[in-house]
């Protein structure tokens, strides 16, 4: 998709300039048609093809291990996923409501609010979101992903959708200011999962809900066994991911998914009980979760998300999570627990 070459910075980012803040300093931002400039430290961001390049590297301890840079490198190289099979709003809206799970976010996500994705990747669910009357802002630390999004945005007209490129370390928003955040599929892929989650809670409004997906220490061990044996035979065998079977599915599609899934430089993996105690860290109690982690609760796409549901005993989350050993290769070992922030009482 050929993009509008531009230095204006995009529309959204004009309309809702309060929420922005300098990643390096959080100071105030000033825009001009040619740049967006911090008050406070002075830096001048560049903006490319209608997105604002705000990406800034960790400051961390050179003691402390940070896989950011080899992530970026990995992503702008497979971008994930690609738009191959989406040829326009109804093709993306089909595949997002088969997904069922994006299809319940985007019936019960209120319209009219801001939403946050942190690690938007290509855009899709971001561009999904935004075809309702909501106010959706994307943002990766990967240029090329962002690329195939504000294409995607840019062909459609879907201006109250925008892109822009963060490192979730250094987010260029202010504090409390979206009611829905989401971030899917990306913390495992940082090298410190709990403080990148620090950073993005506090992106989250008194009593707004943050939505979090993560590879699972037992949903993912079929999947690290098929990537061993990839590794030891040369990515031979690959009929072992019944993803890469399917017919129905392009060549370049079942790279993007192999890349992801079996090549990625760097992965973590987690448990329910341990995000919980995430939520409990930081001011958030639990709403809802896939899977269900009470045992005799199972799931169902008339499910409310956001309505408060049992978080279940010890016992139901270790045979939940257990059976996620058998099922949980599918999708490639993904759990989704919800959670609401509690607003501070003075």
């Amino acid at each position: 998709m050929k993009l509008t070459t531009t230095t204006i910075p995009p529309s959204q980012m004009v309309d809702h300039l309060e929420i922005f803040n300098c990643p390096i300093c959080r100071g105030d931002l000033d825009m001009s048609a040619e740049s967006i400039l911090c008050k406070d430290c002075t830096y001048e961001f560049e903006i490319k093809d209608g997105i604002p390049l705000m990406f800034v590297p960790n400051d961390w301890d050179k003691k402390k291990k940070d896989v950011t840079l080899d992530m970026k490198s990995f992503y702008e190289g497979s971008p994930f996923p690609n738009y191959e099979d989406i040829d326009d709003v109804g093709t993306l809206m089909k595949k997002s409501n088969d997904g069922i799970f994006a299809g319940m976010m985007n019936e019960q996500i209120p319209f009219n609010i801001r939403v946050l994705e942190v690690g938007t990747g290509t855009g899709q669910l971001s561009n999904f979101l935004g075809i309702a009357k909501r106010h959706v802002f994307g943002a990766d630390m990967t240029i090329n992903s962002l690329e195939l999004a504000q294409g995607f945005k840019e062909k459609h007209n879907l201006n109250n959708v925008g892109f822009y490129q963060m490192n979730l370390f250094k987010p260029i928003f202010r504090e409390k200011s979206f009611p829905v955040v989401i971030c899917i599929g990306v913390l495992h892929h940082t090298s410190d999962p709990f403080k990148g989650f620090q950073s993005i809670s506090g992106l989250v409004a008194d009593n707004g809900y943050i939505i979090i997906g993560l590879y699972h220490k037992y949903g993912r061990l079929i999947t690290d066994t098929r990537r061993r044996v990839f590794n030891l035979t040369g990515d031979r065998f690959k009929w072992l991911d019944p993803n890469l079977k399917n017919l129905e599915v392009n060549h370049t599609k079942k790279m993007s998914w192999f890349n992801d899934q079996y090549k990625n430089p760097h992965e973590s993996k987690h448990t329910i009980g341990e995000v919980m105690r995430w939520f409990e860290k930081t001011g958030f109690e639990y709403i809802y979760g896939i899977p269900n982690p009470v045992l005799s609760e199972k799931f169902s796409r008339r499910d409310s998300l956001f309505k408060k549901h049992k978080s279940g005993s010890y016992l139901d989350r270790a045979i939940v999570q257990l059976k996620m050993i058998l099922t949980g290769s599918r999708e490639g070992g993904f759990f989704i627990l919800i959670g609401r922030k509690k607003k501070l009482r003075i």
